[in-house]
């Protein structure tokens, strides 16, 4: 039987407009980038404006700030005080003391770590990670991007996966592929962005209207 209650997080996002659209769509998270040499990526103070707003208008879902390889005094420094995200999604090749100095740090901040997949190897390589982390999430292996490349992770290396933390599926995750995910992956999350983009930043609302009609009849 598929997992239901599937959870939907829809990453990318640059403008208030869509971030809101998403969101009475029913996404259970919001992701924005915050690596500048992404298309996708969108100013501090932009990211700012729009999860405030969604805090203020849909706070329960989670504000998602995605980052990679950044100087762990920097990420430290950014989220003391009264952040606007709730989770902190590591998208880079932090290693595990990274993790656990973050934890120590900053504890009343989610942490999500995301692991890029090429082989089998690199499942069996995150499983030190889980008592440091919060939520998995496994996108496909791409040399020219650490994400938002469109790309599917091979299915094989993602049957009868269990992790003790959520785990969140992204790469390429399309209306065409979510009856496989949904009957015999079974990821707690999808993690969705380009297959629903016109451009990257800017989402087919229409489209992602779309998927979660379809999620929702599953």
């Amino acid at each position: 039987m598929p997992k239901r209650n599937t959870l939907i997080k829809i990453c990318g996002l640059t403008s208030e407009e869509q971030a809101l659209k998403i969101a009475k769509l029913g996404a259970h998270a919001i992701g924005i980038i915050s690596v500048e040499e992404s298309p996708r990526y969108i100013s501090a103070e932009i990211k700012k404006n729009i999860f405030t707003t969604l805090e203020r208008l849909y706070p329960k879902i989670e504000r998602v700030s995605v980052v990679q390889n950044c100087p762990i005094d920097l990420i430290i420094k950014n989220f003391l005080g009264s952040p606007s995200e709730t989770i902190i999604q590591l998208h880079g090749d932090e290693d595990i003391d990274y993790c656990k100095k973050i934890r120590e740090k900053i504890p009343h901040i989610g942490l999500w770590k995301a692991f890029r997949i090429k082989t089998e190897k690199d499942i069996d390589n995150i499983k030190p990670f889980e008592d440091f982390v919060d939520a998995i999430l496994l996108d496909s292996w791409n040399k020219e991007t650490y994400g938002g490349s469109g790309e599917k992770i091979n299915s094989i290396y993602l049957k009868n996966l269990q992790f003790s933390k959520p785990w969140w599926l992204a790469g390429g995750i399309s209306i065409e592929w979510i009856d496989e995910i949904l009957t015999e992956i079974k990821p707690d999350g999808l993690d969705i962005s380009s297959s629903i983009e016109i451009s990257p930043g800017l989402k087919d609302i229409a489209k992602t209207e779309d998927l979660f009609k379809f999620l929702k009849r599953n």
